[in-house]
Parts: structure tokens; C-alpha cells; sequence
């Protein structure tokens, strides 16, 4: 099963694609977000269904603290709504740390700054996705056998 993950921001939202093991996330885009929530969400589900995702991964945004804030609301609101639209399972993930993490990632790799700022929601998902992938690889793998 294909498992999707998005990082949802203010101003775009991060996409990325498992394989159809659920054993590795890549990136694949970046939307613009309208802050209009059903519009975005059912770009979103257009592209899970696009790449077949039978479940999608969405990042919590959790305070360092661990307690949740107003992103924290506006990312459940989200999630609702893309629940609705694309008729799949949503999880949400903690994602504390990915933006950092991704920046880090990107730095690494010597990307210029216009390149990280294009990119680096799209390496969020991604780095959101290997993390639900990694602590829930044998429950993904089962649930694809069954089918």
C-alpha cells in the first residue's frame, strides 16, 4: 500500500509518496495553499489519488513542550477535511523538528538558499513520512499482505 505524507503549512504544503512496500518516502511536490481548507484539501486528495495512496500521513505540528497550539487546530481542521475528500485513512504524525531537520538535510547537500526554500516543505513531508514508516513498518507490511 502507497502511504502519502504532507507537511501543511501557511503557505504550501509539502507532498510525499512511500513505494508500494510503505518502506521508503520521497518527496514529490510542494502545492500552494489557498488557506482555503476544503480547496486544499482536495488538491491534496486529487494527488493521493493520482499516486494511488491508500492512507495519508499528515504532520502535527507539536510544541517542543509536547502541548499543541493553533497550527496544531488548523493542521486537525485540515486533516477533517481531507478525510472527507479523499475517502482514505488519515494518521497524524508528530512532526517536531522535520523543517529543522529538513533545512539541515538541504544544507548538507549544498543547496542554495532559493533552492531550500522551494524545496524544503517537500523534504519535511518526506522526512515525516520515513519517520511514520520506520515506527510502523511491520503493521504496514502486514496490512499489505491481507489485501
Amino acid at each position: 500500500m502507497r502511504i502519502m505524507g504532507v507537511d501543511v503549512g501557511t503557505k504550501r504544503i509539502g507532498l510525499a509518496m512511500s513505494d508500494p512496500t510503505a518502506v521508503i518516502a520521497t518527496g514529490i511536490g510542494v502545492l500552494d495553499a489557498t488557506g482555503e481548507l476544503e480547496a486544499d484539501a482536495e488538491s491534496v486528495a486529487h494527488v493521493g489519488r493520482t499516486h494511488g495512496a491508500g492512507m495519508v500521513v499528515v504532520g502535527l505540528p507539536i510544541m517542543l513542550s509536547g502541548e499543541e497550539g493553533i497550527a496544531a487546530d488548523q493542521v486537525r481542521s485540515f486533516a477533517t477535511q481531507l478525510a472527507v475528500a479523499s475517502g482514505v485513512p488519515i494518521e497524524l504524525w508528530d512532526e517536531r523538528l522535520t523543517t529543522t531537520q529538513a533545512e539541515r538535510v538541504m544544507i548538507s547537500a549544498d543547496a542554495s538558499r532559493d533552492e531550500r526554500r522551494a524545496r524544503i516543505d517537500k523534504v519535511a513531508a518526506a522526512l515525516i513520512l520515513q519517520s511514520y514508516l520506520d515506527a510502523h513498518h511491520d503493521g504496514v507490511e502486514a496490512q499489505d499482505g491481507q489485501e
